[in-house]
């Protein structure tokens, strides 16, 4: 039977769950009266009697390794008179009773994962355990809590990421309701834990990359998978995870755990958890001694015929593997571990036989036959494995080995050791696999939105008098002709010796004004007024859209362009001249990589040239540039925007007479105006696709 110090130490930093206070002053003060146990067929039961009867049943957690089911008791005590109960009924070994406060914990220690649905009947509380059913494989589930039946909707509040004094990670998550059931499992190098019946809100929907923080862990994504709530922890390296809880706050700590090829378990606390035990021998044989310990964990240990001498050991609450170790120590003893089998010689008898069998292996490989064998590379290029085998600073093969491509077939032949082949064939089953294709497609859209206006006017006045004189007055211009006539005939009088007094008409950038002419003279003919206004209001929209497709390889860059090169003169050193040519061209410039959890990295360059003929000189024509580079990271089949350019370009131009373009009310007939208002946008949209095998994109 173990000390109730041992079990509390065991769950430090173990699996808590919150428990809701209650005032003890409203309820009544309960106590565990007497605990039964019953084995029914493949059930077996567990009777908890209490002093007064129960309002809920209790929240409570399992463990599958070691196993055990916990069970938190609120306002209540510990009636039994004891801490311990030894059953050995069925899986039941036995149970532990902690009272802390003013709530009590039972443990129950089980040979095995079990499962158990738990019913109030009067002053009982009825545990019926099954054991779990599980496949063959299958990832051991840790029921941390169970979902307990609650009126409101139970969601995530919070996610809080931060690292541990020690280096650990530690992932905070805030829940609406502290009544959520939680499962913890380890799914590949995953660790995955559900929160039943709990929503994610869409801003906590998201993949977080905390690399930055030097903890064991890489990402974290959380998603919402049908009612549950589920959040992917990836680790990297060797690790082990905590997890406890505090009324709505849940954390789970993933901590770095150094490998150490001799350690008996991995990944403890102290460098040791093995199983507690308690040893008080005097002067008893070292062999005996360490047959006891075999005997306590099961281990099998094969002890060397030089291993002798006597020992007084007195320990108490010792981990298994920390005693192995003293006793070790004391006895300048040193332990090889295989699987579950143990060798315990002397240090120097060990490293004698690990040095002879270095030795003999050393000598084998000088002395072992070579085989020649041929890998036929179906993906791969022969040069390629030929040099990662050869490579001078990372060697493969033996000194003796060697490697030869024939670059036709694509076949690489081996020379070698039986053992360093199979090292090869295995390097080649891995690297010789299938590149994944991707399909890049890029929308470039130019959207244009123009209005302009322009208003401008021509005026002369023309005063012919004096019979058969030519008496000609004018206000303002020359008497050179401008070319203005307002629609009069030419004959009478003759308008080439007329001109015009103002002379601002509209100048429109595209498309011709309208004109309203007028002329107002005399009955005799003699005096003109001729007045002409011209006017035009453009409003224009246009979108022009580029979408280039490339499909590439797995980290393998691809180029595509469409457009036209223009010639432009350059001079020489002789001070002679040449015929040069640029490019202005639509071209996508990608190199995609495909991460492991399915997404795309995809380092972009996407250029688009128009040739400018506005703005052609001498030298040659200029050229509109658009042009991004980047690198993005997208789902797969996932649309980004990866740039954007807005202008917008408003202007107020007014030309006028002096003087009298300023006047009020009549100033309008000695002045032209434009009003322009253009605005232009540029998006670059980005969409890759990874190609499965057989299939095409459509």
């Amino acid at each position: 039977m173990k000390q109730i110090k041992s079990y509390l130490l065991s769950f430090i930093g173990g699996l808590l769950l919150a428990v809701a206070s209650v005032n003890a002053q409203e309820i009544k003060p309960n106590s565990i009266e007497s605990i039964t146990v019953a084995q029914q067929g493949g059930v077996l039961n567990v009777k908890l009697v209490f002093k007064e009867p129960l309002t809920a049943l209790p929240p409570g957690f399992s463990v599958a390794k070691p196993a055990r089911i916990a069970l938190d008791f609120a306002n209540t005590a510990n009636g039994l008179g004891k801490n311990s109960l030894t059953f050995n009924e069925g899986d039941l070994k036995s149970a532990n009773i902690v009272q802390a406060e003013d709530r009590t914990r039972l443990v129950l220690n089980l040979n095995q994962a079990m499962s158990y649905e738990s019913t109030i009947d009067g002053n009982s509380l009825l545990l019926s355990l099954v054991p779990s059913a599980k496949a063959t494989g299958a990832p051991v589930v840790e029921h941390f809590a169970q979902s307990q039946p609650t009126q409101a909707a139970n969601s995530i509040r919070d996610i809080a990421f931060r690292r541990g004094k020690d280096g650990e990670a530690r992932i905070t998550v805030d829940l609406s309701d502290p009544n959520a059931g939680i499962d913890i499992r380890q799914q590949g190098q995953n660790l995955v834990v559900d929160f039943v019946k709990v929503s994610v809100p869409d801003a906590l929907r998201k993949r977080l990359d905390v690399t930055d923080f030097a903890t064991p862990v890489v990402s974290l994504n959380t998603i919402q998978q049908g009612g549950n709530a589920r959040m992917t922890i990836t680790p990297r390296g060797l690790w082990e995870h905590n997890a406890y809880q505090t009324d709505n706050q849940f954390v789970i700590e993933v901590k770095p755990v150094i490998e150490n090829p001799n350690k008996l378990v991995q990944g403890s606390r102290g460098g040791y958890q093995g199983e507690k035990l308690s040893l008080n021998f005097q002067n008893v044989e070292v062999r005996r001694l360490l047959q006891v310990i075999g005997e306590f964990t099961g281990m099998n240990m094969v002890v060397s015929d030089s291993v002798g001498g006597s020992i007084t050991l007195i320990l108490k609450d010792v981990p298994w593997d920390q005693a192995l170790d003293i006793i070790l120590q004391q006895k300048g003893l040193d332990m090889r571990k295989n699987g579950n089998v143990i060798l315990i010689a002397p240090r120097e008898e060990i490293a004698t036989k690990e040095k002879l069998e270095f030795e003999s292996k050393a000598q084998i490989g000088d002395l072992e036959p070579l085989r020649t064998e041929s890998f036929q590379l179906n993906y791969q290029k022969a040069d390629a494995i030929q040099k990662l085998l050869t490579d001078a600073s990372q060697r493969m093969l033996s000194k003796r080995g060697s490697a030869v491509v024939d670059a036709r077939t694509n076949i690489l032949f081996v020379q070698d050791t039986p053992s360093r082949l199979e090292d090869v064939r295995q390097l080649i089953a891995k690297v010789d696999l299938t590149v994944k294709q991707v399909m890049i497609e890029a929308r470039i859209v130019e959207a244009g939105d123009s209005f302009a206006k322009n208003l401008g006017m021509r005026l002369g006045y023309h005063d012919q008098t004096g019979g058969g004189g030519r008496s000609h007055v004018n206000v303002g211009g020359s008497l050179a002709d401008t070319g203005y006539h307002t629609g009069q005939v030419v004959d009478v009088p003759k308008f080439p010796l007329d001109s015009d007094s103002v002379n601002l008409p509209a100048t429109p950038r595209a498309g011709t004004a309208g004109v309203f002419s007028m002329i107002l003279f005399n009955r005799t003919k003699t005096v003109f007024l001729n007045a002409e206004i011209s006017a035009l209001e453009a409003d224009g929209r246009g979108k022009v859209i580029s979408s280039p497709r490339v499909m590439t390889a797995n980290q393998v860059e691809a180029l595509i362009e469409q457009g036209v090169e223009i010639p432009y003169q350059q001079a020489t050193s002789s001070g002679a001249t040449s015929v040069s040519f640029r490019k202005a061209n639509l071209s996508l410039k990608v190199k995609p990589q495909i991460t492991p959890d399915g997404k795309i990295t995809m380092t972009l360059d996407i250029n688009k040239d128009t040739p400018n003929t506005r703005l052609s000189t001498g030298a040659g024509v200029a050229i509109d540039t658009k042009h991004v580079k980047t690198e993005v990271l997208v789902d797969n089949g996932g649309t980004v925007v990866i740039g954007g350019i807005y202008t917008q370009e408003t202007r107020d131009n007014t030309q006028r007479i002096p003087f009298f373009g300023d006047l009020p009310y009549i100033g309008w007939l000695f002045k032209n105006r434009e009003w322009i208002d253009d605005k232009s946008e540029l998006l670059v949209f980005i969409t890759p696709r990874i190609v499965a095998e057989g299939l095409a994109v459509r």
